[in-house]
């Protein structure tokens, strides 16, 4: 008996000291440092495998690959606003005629390579059927060109339509590709496209390793979600593709979402990083995207709304949408509004907003009332009663699921898009947000966050109040685990 404890005690010791090894081996923030040591000494053996598939970064290959592609065809204009700045002769309209927007639209051109662009069309979407009757009625209507990247891609009835009205168009001589995350879209049949296949369509799957089974790159994933038609019409935002995101799954009931469709100038930049991510995804050169005249023509658009298109993920460290996000909040004078499925945030972003409440900033955030990740939404929860002290005004939607990633402030500036509030989104996904420097259509979204509280309860101190110690237990267990959910 003594030697089996002598033998117990010794591996412990070994696992630790390995843990250690490991952890520090890779820089990290510090929660995220303590998080792994935690789970790789509770779980001697069985943390490594997980270490192994969810622990390490991105790598160096993945990176070189990503960072390969070169931003087809907005680079000069990025260089070329980047001069201005310098000089300072950027100009801009009437509408931004303060220091404090100008200040983002610099953050995010220096830092993001995101070109600021004026002449834009921008219509919002939160209903289902609405945003795919309309996506599936622009297919129809293409002539050159449709390029579709979501992360989760369902061969279900809705996957079904959009599937055979790209048939329709290959058919036609229109190119078409089609690309979705290997992981999130991992019950897809590749059977579905057979037909598309043959008609002269493409379809690959993002992400994807040689060796499925060891897939080490398994925490990083394309979480975007883009759709290019002639270069003329873009959509980028919440939706995937799935009945379940029809409100047609009983379990999650009414499915609230917020979506975008863009014409205009911000096309070409979507456009663009869709290139971007459709050859890093494939070493096939024979199906690899060449830059043609006929992705970069310009659409003449009336409507005069300024969006700026940033794209963020684990192969750059700037962290870019969350520094947008914490630039916004920062710079909030009246009120702040978000909604989000899941709010894990870092110390530094949960420390802005509470600097935020505290200066008298009116801030209003909405959150799920039911899990499709429970662990994530237990530590949603244990943050939002944070806020909740603070003096946050937090809302439970309680007329489904609501998927919905915005914020507003001030109802002047909007940002909406793929990238949650959380770490996962800031560091690990590949996101892409628009930023919308317009009061109308920031009105449009408070508007909607206020029509989702007559659906919703508030989150009172009475309310927290009534939690058990047990649902008190597993939002605290599940906090310690954040930084790496």
């Amino acid at each position: 008996m003594t030697t089996i404890i002598y033998i117990i005690v010794i591996a412990l010791i070994i696992n630790t000291i390995l843990a250690i090894i490991t952890v520090f081996k890779e820089k990290r923030e510090i929660s995220a440092t303590w998080a792994w040591l935690l789970v790789l000494n509770l779980l001697p053996g069985l943390g490594f495998i997980l270490y192994s598939f969810l622990g390490r970064k991105i790598s160096q290959d993945q990176i070189f690959d990503l960072k390969t592609q070169k931003l087809i065809g907005i680079s000069q204009v990025v260089e070329h606003q980047k001069e201005h700045l310098k000089k300072d002769t950027l100009t801009f309209p009437p509408s931004i005629d303060h220091d404090e927007t100008y200040q983002l639209i610099r953050l995010i051109i220096n830092k993001g390579n995101a070109p600021i662009t004026s002449q834009n069309s921008v219509q919002i979407y939160n209903d289902g059927h609405d945003k795919f009757e309309q996506l599936i009625k622009d297919i129809y209507t293409a002539q050159d060109h449709v390029h579709i990247m979501y992360y989760i891609f369902r061969d279900d009835r809705l996957g079904s339509r959009i599937i055979q009205a790209l048939e329709d168009r290959a058919s036609q001589g229109v190119e078409v590709c089609l690309m979705f995350d290997s992981l999130g879209s991992r019950g897809v049949r590749q059977s579905s496209f057979e037909q598309l296949i043959s008609q002269g369509g493409k379809v690959i799957r993002s992400l994807e390793r040689e060796y499925k089974i060891f897939n080490t790159n398994i925490n990083f994933r394309n979480h975007r979600k883009m759709v290019i038609i002639d270069s003329k019409i873009g959509y980028i935002g919440g939706f995937n593709v799935g009945d379940d995101y029809l409100g047609e799954y009983d379990h999650m009931g009414y499915w609230r979402d917020t979506h975008l469709r863009l014409e205009g100038e911000s096309v070409l930049a979507l456009h663009a990083r869709f290139i971007m991510d459709w050859n890093a995804s494939t070493k096939d050169e024979s199906i690899k995207l060449k830059p043609r005249e006929e992705y970069f023509v310009e659409h003449p658009c009336e409507t005069n709304t300024m969006v700026q298109l940033l794209s963020s993920g684990p192969d750059n460290e700037d962290q870019m949408n969350k520094k947008a996000f914490m630039k916004m909040i920062s710079q909030a004078s009246e009120s702040i509004v978000i909604q989000t499925p899941y709010f894990i945030p870092d110390e530094g972003f949960m420390e802005t907003l509470k600097i935020a409440i505290a200066s008298g900033i009116d801030v209003k955030m909405m959150i799920p009332n039911k899990p499709d990740h429970p662990f994530i939404y237990q530590a949603t929860l244990y943050y939002a009663r944070e806020l909740v002290d603070a003096g946050a005004e937090i809302y439970i939607y309680d007329n489904g699921f609501i998927h919905s990633k915005f914020m507003v402030i001030d109802g002047a500036i909007s940002t909406v898009g793929t990238s949650n509030f959380d770490i996962r989104s800031f560091k690990l996904n590949f996101e892409i947000n628009a930023y919308l420097y317009s009061d109308e259509l920031s009105q449009q979204l408070v508007q909607d966050f206020n029509n989702d509280i007559d659906l919703s309860y508030q989150l009172t101190e009475e309310r927290i109040g009534e939690f058990t110690k047990w649902e008190l237990f597993k939002q605290a267990f599940s906090r310690l685990l954040s930084p790496i959910l």
